[in-house]
């Protein structure tokens, strides 16, 4: 069966290339997965121009349009496949078939003395996951359909399991089905924010190996909790994001965005945000706002970040972060400059509360450099304290700094 033509065997490899160039990609063993599996027979005809570019492509939402199933970007399944660290001969369970795409580069990596399950909580998605997976001869992966959070008693154990949806919590499934130094990936969503984290069972606990900031849609299911996007002012193009049961008048928040807004410079000057998401979640009312292209060619709003910045609520007012540049470094880098815009009629208040986190957040960045994860079970004694401390269904999740 011809699965590929020269052209789409240059351009993935161009693709490869780029992930490889940059940073991203840094285990062979990925690099020659990604080079072999032919993305584009996993990505809907009506994008196939965007199969290697490398970008996420939503494949199927819901009856209010909302994204419920995709084919992720390149960089960050290469990212969550190095962090599983997987070895030929393992025993693979993927959570979330997408379109069969990260099954396949796991049946490449594993080889032909491994398997891989994958399981997906919506019938369609996973009958189509199969018929591309056989379409692109990798019809030895088993796609069944199942809610994620109970994992998969059939095949199990497992020596590696890997979540492609954001998961709010750890079911206790998941540990179980897990063989002893076997690895979990998952893309845990934490106060809003979502990190992909390695973790290993130890000592009565999941501990992490790595992690790394990204973007996914809710796991459904059992374990889902559902992001609730309010729009400001009716149609704004301006969005307030929260999970976790938080709330967010819209009426009163549409009313703040049309008060001059107050803007302060915090004289935090660095070349990159990285985790001032996490430093800013301990903030009542922490959320993201999300900005619109409208939103943003119209002036409304001036996010740090293409989809929007991190934000914090109130009743009547909210704030989000923005950014100016602020020269270079010794290295000749930009440097950027963060600051806080907040509206309505405690905006004055709440630019400065949220610019004095900031300002502390300058100063504590150093310790926030090698952060990593400790989960325990919802019943531990002694659980420690952290940069941040999470209380969830099945879990604590503490966030730590140090080694």
């Amino acid at each position: 069966m011809n699965i590929d033509t020269t052209n789409t065997l240059e351009l993935r490899n161009a693709m490869v290339d780029r992930l490889r160039e940059s940073g991203i990609i840094t285990d062979t063993r990925v690099e020659d997965a990604m080079r072999r599996v032919p993305r584009h027979l996993f990505i809907p005809q009506a994008h196939f121009q965007r199969a290697y570019t490398g970008e996420s492509v939503v494949t199927h939402r819901d009856e209010q349009g909302v994204a419920t199933s995709s084919v992720s970007e390149a960089g960050i399944v290469a990212v969550m496949l190095q962090q599983l660290d997987v070895q030929p001969g393992h025993r693979i369970l993927e959570i979330g078939a997408g379109t069969g795409y990260n099954a396949a580069l796991l049946a490449e990596m594993t080889g032909p003395a491994g398997t891989v399950t994958s399981i997906d909580i919506d019938a369609q998605v996973a009958r189509e996951a199969a018929e591309n997976l056989a379409a692109a001869g990798y019809d030895t992966v088993r796609v069944a359909c199942g809610d994620g959070d109970l994992g998969d008693v059939t095949s199990a154990p497992f020596d590696r399991i890997i979540v492609t949806a954001g998961a709010w919590d750890l079911p206790h499934a998941w540990q179980e089905q897990l063989a002893p130094g076997g690895v979990l990936v998952v893309p845990l969503r934490m106060r809003g924010l979502t990190r992909s984290i390695a973790l290993q069972w130890e000592d009565g606990r999941w501990r992490s190996r790595s992690m790394y900031e990204c973007g996914f849609m809710p796991i459904r299911g059992l374990g889902g909790i559902a992001e609730r996007n309010v729009q400001l002012g009716g149609d704004s193009g301006v969005f307030i994001r929260t999970d976790e049961g938080r709330e967010a008048d819209p009426e009163a928040l549409g009313t703040a965005l049309k008060h001059p807004p107050t803007v302060r410079w915090t004289g935090a000057i660095t070349r990159n945000a990285k985790h001032v998401d996490l430093w800013l979640s301990h903030l009542d009312g922490f959320c993201r706002m999300i900005a619109t292209a409208p939103a943003l060619e119209r002036g409304l709003v001036r996010p740090i970040y293409p989809w929007g910045s991190m934000a914090v609520v109130t009743s009547n007012s909210f704030a989000y972060l923005l950014q100016r540049p602020s020269g270079t470094d010794t290295d000749g880098k930009q440097l950027i400059e963060l600051g806080v815009c907040a509206y309505g009629p405690d905006g004055d208040k709440l630019a400065a509360m949220v610019a004095g986190r900031m300002t502390a957040w300058q100063h504590a960045r150093a310790s926030l450099s090698d952060l990593w994860v400790e989960v325990y079970p919802a019943d531990a004694a002694n659980v420690p304290d952290g940069v941040l401390n999470i209380t969830k269904r099945n879990t604590h999740v503490v966030i730590r700094s140090g080694s």
